[in-house]
């Protein structure tokens, strides 16, 4: 199967790179000042900024509008020929975070054939958490008219043995440098590198290693379960509109027409789970326009054997208005407590109103939840040795249950693929 392979890349030519490059845009949703900050830096330079619809402005009125001229602007872009095309490429990426520690992806092209984001899924390519699908619609009507996807999904392998990334990186110093620069607003420094064709290769050999059912079935300890090969870590709702665009297209398409069309492919950066500079970090709940005792009580109503001592349960930190109190709660519902949590949430919301947001960094849901009509839910994360294990025995997880990093480590938009 091939599943992963070398994409046609686009990358701006002659252009200011830290202007151009800007964060994936469902950060920092809750704080419109990081996007107005990042539009001053962008300035008038061409800028990824430009092509994205950061999800802080989402339902402002304005979406109609935005849509169009973000596809106008696109245009603008493949008129003013600001774009170097690399064929058949795959870039290795060396990405600096904000804590110093370097992480390790290749920049190619999934088939979405091979991806299927549905509950239950045994596809080679799978989510790890629960897709929302009410968030694929104002997605889709932003790709459906766009000549371009610019990515920022991370997926995974369980690359134990790493021959995928890893022998990439022994030979980084031999490479030609294509980038390398600073990020924005503290989102750290990057830097990539065109692979030859020795290497190019070398990654497609290592991921066909991972598609042994043999190997398979010894690694996780299952029988009758289908090969995964590859885990969505970040981004799996713009993967999943980028499926749910390809399967509309498909039906136009005669069988012939579709084997190489290129809405069939999304551009994506993998990386092997076992990089040591890739950590999960856990994603919190804030929920606005609520009286927060109100919905502290309907918690322990759900939940009656929540208690404020430590009783071996689930913890969940509830915060508003500077106060602070830690629950636990037995007997939960999910593995994990921030499952536990949103099945509260969801049953909550959906009778009793509020509007909820999913927070990277604690500090930022008390800052948040010192306003009032706003409470915060802060939980732990998961081990990330855990996750193949965990979605191929269990299927994929509670949805935003885990972060790969905080919100200045996610992906940087910067390569671009035509998808028309």
């Amino acid at each position: 199967m091939d599943i992963f392979m070398p994409a046609d890349i686009l990358l701006p030519k002659n252009q200011d790179f830290t202007r151009w490059s800007v964060v994936a845009c469902d950060q920092y949703s809750s704080e419109p000042e990081y996007w107005e900050r990042a539009a001053e830096l962008a300035g008038n330079a061409p800028s990824t900024l430009n092509i994205i619809f950061p999800e802080a402005y989402l339902n402002d009125g304005n979406d109609d509008a935005r849509i169009k001229r973000i596809n106008e602007t696109m245009e603008e872009y493949l008129k003013a020929d600001i774009f170097e095309e690399y064929k058949d490429s795959f870039i290795y990426v060396e990405r600096t975070q904000p804590n110093g520690k370097v992480r390790h992806g290749i920049v190619g092209r999934i088939d979405l054939e091979f991806y299927d984001f549905s509950k239950g899924s045994q596809s080679a390519v799978r989510a790890t958490e629960g897709t929302i699908i009410s968030r694929i619609p104002p997605r889709q009507r932003i790709r459906k008219n766009a000549p371009l996807e610019l990515p920022h999904i991370l997926m995974l392998v369980d690359d134990r043995e790493k021959t995928v990334v890893e022998p990439v990186t022994a030979k980084a110093s031999e490479l030609q440098v294509l980038y390398d620069f600073d990020l924005m607003q503290g989102g750290g420094h990057i830097k990539g590198m065109l692979l030859d064709e020795e290497l190019k290769e070398s990654v497609i050999k290592g991921l066909h290693g991972l598609e042994d059912r043999d190997e398979f079935d010894a690694k996780y300890g299952v029988k009758g379960k289908d090969v995964l090969v590859i885990a969505v870590g970040d981004g799996n709702h713009s993967l999943a509109t980028a499926k749910t665009c390809w399967e509309e297209i498909k039906k136009t398409l005669s069988y012939e027409e579709q084997q190489n069309h290129p809405a069939r492919f999304a551009l994506v950066e993998l990386m092997n789970l076992h990089d040591e500079a890739l950590e999960f970090e856990p994603i919190h709940r804030v929920v606005f326009d609520v009286d927060p005792e109100q919905v502290e009580l309907a918690l322990y109503s759900y939940y009656p054997q929540t208690a404020e001592t430590d009783n071996g349960g689930q913890k969940i930190v509830i915060t508003y208005q500077g106060k602070e109190k830690t629950v636990y709660i037995t007997d939960a519902p999910s593995n994990l407590a921030v499952g536990t949590l949103q099945k509260f949430l969801d049953e909550y919301l959906a009778t009793s109103g509020g509007e909820i947001d999913y927070i990277h960094g604690a500090d930022v849901v008390r800052g948040l939840t010192e306003k009032p009509d706003t409470i915060g839910f802060i939980v732990d994360g998961m081990e990330k040795n855990d996750l193949f294990t965990t979605v191929i025995k269990d299927g994929s997880l509670p949805r935003k249950t885990f972060s790969m990093g905080e919100a200045a480590d996610k992906r940087f938009y910067l390569e671009a693929k035509k998808i028309r």
